[in-house]
């Protein structure tokens, strides 16, 4: 029997950029220590899903950077939280700017010392082209992260949540007016929207460039990937919807 088909617009190619040390232990853990090779099967919102995974060290020479986040689907760019300047960082994502390229940011190692997603977030707004929208929302930073908060769903949740989560709720409500403003430019003080609508703008404005979600890794001790293949799925674009000619449909 022959294989069965894939639909393409199932398929996600992803290029992890960042330190090799910091992209190989995302890919690991991405394949839950499985095989380094071949794609990764995933279901999200009743749907399954194709992701095939490459890896770019930043360290690379500026010509094969640029070379390789030009014919990238999208990118995942790996922002270390503790680290104050990161000008490599700040050419990847303006690579990906000046070609399109849709991407998200992952802030990770936000338990260590120096641990700021606040500057993560500026640093990014600093570089021209795409806004960034956290939809996660860290609870704490250094020894006192406690984990994550997914901004998008979060008004399901509440009131409940707001009394379990304490002051980490407000924090969280602050960045869903922020990402509702920029999604969807409404006031940012209605609650309410449906997940499914924020989703869908948010899809819609890193397709084209003019967003960059903003993800939080989560608990090193829980080490959920879950969140970040949902992302992945939702908001980084199939081959279908690449426009650059450079571009060819990988099944």
């Amino acid at each position: 029997m022959g294989a069965a088909a894939i639909d393409p617009q199932t398929i996600c190619n992803v290029t992890l950029i960042g330190d090799p040390d910091e992209t190989a232990r995302l890919r690991r853990r991405l394949r839950r220590g499985g095989p380094g090779t071949g794609p990764i099967p995933w279901s999200t919102d009743g749907v399954e899903h194709t992701v095939h995974l490459a890896e770019l060290s930043s360290r690379v020479p500026v010509a094969e950077l640029e070379r390789s986040i030009r014919v990238a689907d999208g990118i995942i760019a790996v922002v270390p939280a503790g680290v104050r300047r990161a000008p490599r960082l700040e050419s990847i994502l303006r690579m990906a700017d000046d070609h399109q390229v849709a991407r998200l940011c992952l802030v990770t190692g936000l338990d260590h010392p120096g641990a700021d997603f606040d500057r993560c977030v500026r640093v990014i707004a600093d570089i021209r082209g795409a806004v960034p929208v956290a939809v996660h929302s860290p609870m704490g930073a250094g020894a006192g992260f406690a984990g994550v908060i997914d901004v998008v769903p979060m008004w399901s949740l509440a009131p409940m949540a707001a009394e379990f989560f304490g002051d980490h709720w407000a924090v969280a409500e602050r960045r869903y007016r922020d990402l509702v403003r920029a999604v969807l430019e409404q006031d940012g003080a209605e609650t309410g929207i449906p997940a499914e609508q924020l989703v869908d703008g948010i899809r819609r404005l890193t397709h084209i460039g003019e967003a960059v979600p903003v993800l939080c890794d989560g608990d090193p001790a829980v080490d959920d990937v879950a969140p970040l293949l949902d992302a992945i799925v939702r908001y980084l674009p199939s081959p279908l919807h690449v426009w650059q000619p450079e571009h060819s449909l990988d099944c």
